[in-house]
């Protein structure tokens, strides 16, 4: 999800707090009107084991997709036995959004809250925020497709595991057919493991959170890495690296729509670098001194140049063997392993 430059001055800033901390309040209003209403009619408190939970889908200028995503998440919403509302957070400092899900919200459980600092980070943030009277807090993008079951099967694997996270897979699927170049470097495959696996990495393309445990860790998303991207990975990291338990979930699978644009060898290769530089800059910030950031760049390099000289002899076989896939993974590899570490904000592309 891309988003504008961080531009403005001090009184635009003040105004665009003003506007996210009413959208907040607005919202946080209405999850409260929700917990009141999921008492019986005798005043009763609800099941112990009933979970308050908020799908929130981040978008930037993207109305056709939010247009697409909204009715599938107010189903998905109904689809659970769990009172459940879905959250459209909105990183356009121009609220450009609003318009559509008001229109849309008619009778249904769905919010809208303006994050107007540009930043992906600031968003997530926003929603973090805002899922405070929450239980759960689900994260998908605006460019996915859920499947079918999708809320259900996470909802169910979290009751499991009572985890502090639970992670789904992401499948691409092109908006137009890609060159082969791409398919043969599988650049948009992602990993699939069996349900209950423990993973220690997750983006937020499709995460439960546990909003309990992740307030016990005192955790929110680093809004450094906010033009850059990789405040997900540095959070899941954290999150991780704090004791919390994060379970894959195989059976709640979304579908990511790839856009033309994104289609191109250059794209594809900045985004390798784009992955490897993330895991290096991750890496630092969670060094606990200066000494170990020294000797975590140190072992960082040494493992990029092992990415480039593996890279570069698989490249020379594919050459040699007239194996393209081999060849384009090559330098799929070579390009991750390229990365440095850098200070915070580098690329502006994002994932």
């Amino acid at each position: 999800m891309d988003g504008p430059d961080q531009a403005g001055s001090s009184e635009a800033g003040s105004s665009e707090a003003g506007s996210e901390a009413a959208s907040n309040q607005a919202f946080r209003s209405q999850a409260a009107s929700s917990r009141a209403s999921s008492s019986d009619a005798g005043g009763n408190e609800r099941s112990s084991d009933e979970l308050r939970i908020v799908v929130a889908a981040l978008t930037y200028k993207r109305p056709d997709d939010l247009a697409q995503i909204i009715p599938t998440l107010l189903e998905q919403a109904d689809s659970v036995d769990d009172p459940c509302r879905v959250l459209i957070v909105d990183n356009d400092p121009d609220a450009g959004a609003e318009a559509l899900v008001s229109k849309l919200a008619a009778g249904r459980a769905l919010d809208y809250v303006h994050a107007a600092t540009p930043g992906i980070a600031s968003a997530r943030n926003i929603a973090l925020g805002a899922a405070a009277e929450f239980d759960i807090l689900v994260f998908i993008d605006d460019d996915e497709r859920p499947s079918s079951g999708w809320l259900a099967a996470l909802v169910s694997t979290y009751r499991e595991f009572r985890s502090a996270a639970v992670v789904g897979p992401v499948v691409s699927e092109y908006s137009v057919q890609p060159d082969q170049w791409i398919v043969d470097g599988r650049f948009f495959d992602r990993r699939r493991l069996a349900t209950g696996t423990r993973v220690d990495l997750a983006a937020t393309n499709n995460l439960l959170l546990d909003m309990n445990q992740v307030r016990s860790f005192g955790l929110e998303f680093d809004e450094r890495f906010g033009l850059s991207g990789g405040s997900d990975t540095l959070f899941t990291r954290q999150l991780h690296a704090a004791g919390g338990v994060m379970i894959w979930c195989d059976e709640a699978l979304v579908y990511d729509i790839v856009p033309e644009h994104r289609l191109t060898r250059r794209w594809v290769l900045q985004r390798a670098f784009r992955s490897g530089n993330t895991w290096m800059r991750t890496s630092l910030e969670m060094a606990p001194t200066p000494a170990a950031r020294t000797l975590i760049r140190t072992e960082l390099a040494a493992r990029g140049a092992a990415r480039v000289l593996g890279g570069t002899g698989r490249m020379v076989f594919g050459a040699v063997t007239g194996r393209r896939s081999q060849r384009v993974r090559g330098i799929r590899t070579i390009a991750r392993g390229m990365a440095s570490p850098p200070s915070i904000a580098t690329s502006k592309q994002r994932r």
